[in-house]
């Protein structure tokens, strides 16, 4: 959830109203997280298609829904997280897919092929992945170096009071407080919610904010000491700040996957299926990868792709780390409307 974003609200070429009138066939509309997809790839898609092709951006899988929700015939592909496939599914926002007009679906890597939250990929394919963790600024926190724990992110050390971000997403700091207490994600346990519900409400005060976007601008000015943070984001950042580290916590952190899904009142259907399609090439999801620093799910993408991904233990996972992975769960209606009421009252 998406690294994965930045504040840039990126709209380019001739950007697109949710109220818009149907659209004329030839085009494609486009919408994704902000800073996620490079613009001169999709300007290689309108070359090698002819579709004429638009990008507009949202700031979390909650905006995405509710726009759906409202109509969302003006978008043609969106990307959605792992999380919300099935919700938007359930109500009825996603359409299948044709897959005989996506041959490319050969070209997923065998871990990808057959994913819980869709396993026949009928309304998704894997666009990105990564990881959920926090970042730190080595030269602002106490004594250079924190524990890799979630600890360090929810019970900061005094001196980093309004020096921390969270992101602006129930499932992005609901999850990561669920594995700090050692509880299931997914309760149905009211009295453990309020016990999540707890951790953040006592952490609330030492935030700056709650915002998903400007993660790298922020991190890499040295605004803030510590942000939950995309692991493709910090990359970007670290870049830019060699002083940063990124935490696997070791009461483990989320594996996110973000999908490319057509909406339901999509307008231009079968430019859509091309897009996707499109993407599936190795040498295309590559660019995306190259640009948003995340891996992806397409067999031959490797060739493509740039060195220092491969190079960054924040992308690519040290082996002593990697049983801190955590997949996606799905949860049942109570557990999310649990989830929901959380968020509400630490929103207040």
């Amino acid at each position: 959830m998406h690294l994965r974003r930045t504040s840039l609200a990126l709209s380019i070429l001739c950007g697109f109203s949710l109220a818009s009138s149907a659209q004329a066939a030839g085009t494609l509309h486009f919408a994704n997280w902000s800073d996620y997809y490079p613009p001169e790839l999709l300007k290689k898609f309108e070359a090698d298609t002819g579709i004429k092709a638009t990008l507009d951006a949202y700031d979390s899988n909650e905006t995405l829904l509710a726009k759906l929700k409202a109509g969302g015939g003006s978008y043609d592909v969106v990307v959605p997280s792992d999380s919300f496939i099935e919700i938007m599914v359930k109500e009825d926002l996603l359409q299948k897919f044709d897959k005989s007009k996506l041959p490319n679906l050969a070209n997923l890597k065998p871990t990808f092929k057959e994913l819980r939250f869709d396993p026949g990929h009928d309304y998704s394919v894997p666009y990105l992945w990564g990881t959920t963790g926090y970042s730190y600024d080595s030269t602002q926190v106490p004594g250079g170096k924190l524990e890799e724990s979630w600890k360090s992110f929810f019970e900061p050390p005094a001196e980093l009071k309004g020096k921390v971000v969270a992101l602006n997403s129930i499932e992005e700091v609901y999850i990561p407080a669920a594995f700090y207490l050692g509880v299931d994600q997914c309760t149905e346990d009211p009295k453990v919610a309020l016990q999540i519900q707890e951790v953040l409400l006592k952490q609330k005060p030492m935030l700056a904010m709650y915002n998903s976007d400007g993660t790298i601008e922020r991190m890499a000015a040295g605004e803030v000491a510590m942000h939950e943070q995309w692991n493709g984001a910090f990359h970007r950042a670290h870049a830019q700040r060699s002083t940063l580290t990124y935490v696997y916590p070791k009461e483990g952190i989320n594996v996110f996957i973000d999908n490319l899904v057509i909406p339901k009142d999509a307008t231009n259907v079968a430019e859509a299926h091309t897009f996707i399609n499109w993407m599936m090439q190795p040498e295309n999801i590559a660019a995306a990868s190259n640009f948003a620093k995340y891996n992806n799910a397409i067999e031959g993408s490797d060739k493509f792709m740039d060195k220092e991904l491969f190079d960054d233990p924040a992308i690519n996972t040290p082996a002593d780390k990697l049983e801190r992975l955590k997949p996606f769960k799905l949860c049942s209606p109570k557990a999310l409307s649990l989830r929901s009421k959380v968020w509400t009252k630490l929103k207040k």
